[in-house]
């Protein structure tokens, strides 16, 4: 018997939340693993340290991906994520600016990071809507 759409989308959901929480609890592991990187592309202009900025950035991003894990949190984990994905955007511009000398590949990589957020954004979206 063929499955109609929105149940696929249910049986879907969990596997694309799962993806989305590794995505994010790997990267905000990172983020205390190997902080510097983080640290140059927090906006200057910002009060305080740029390391307070990768650590909240990253605790976020744990908060975040955990809170996807289980369906009781997942609803609100996608509502975050999205939220995440928007909030750090501010700093894939100030990569983009602050890399205009460096070689081209990594100019190009800084500049396909932002469409890239509306995706994450969207699967986000798909995952608080279908949870």
């Amino acid at each position: 018997m063929a499955s109609s759409a929105p149940e696929l989308q249910q049986l879907t959901s969990p596997a694309l939340a799962h993806r989305l929480a590794a995505m994010l609890l790997g990267t905000g592991t990172l983020h205390f693993v190997a902080p510097k990187p983080f640290d140059t592309i927090v906006p200057a202009e910002l009060p305080g340290s740029q390391r307070f900025y990768t650590y909240a950035s990253g605790a976020a991003e744990l908060s975040t991906g955990a809170l996807l894990l289980s369906a009781r949190t997942r609803k609100f984990g996608a509502l975050m994520a999205a939220a995440l994905f928007v909030a750090v955007f501010p700093a894939n511009v100030n990569m983009v600016r602050l890399w205009r000398d460096k070689p081209l590949v990594m100019r190009l990589g800084a500049i396909a990071r932002l469409p890239l957020q509306i995706p994450m954004i969207t699967t986000a979206l798909k995952i608080y809507r279908n949870s």
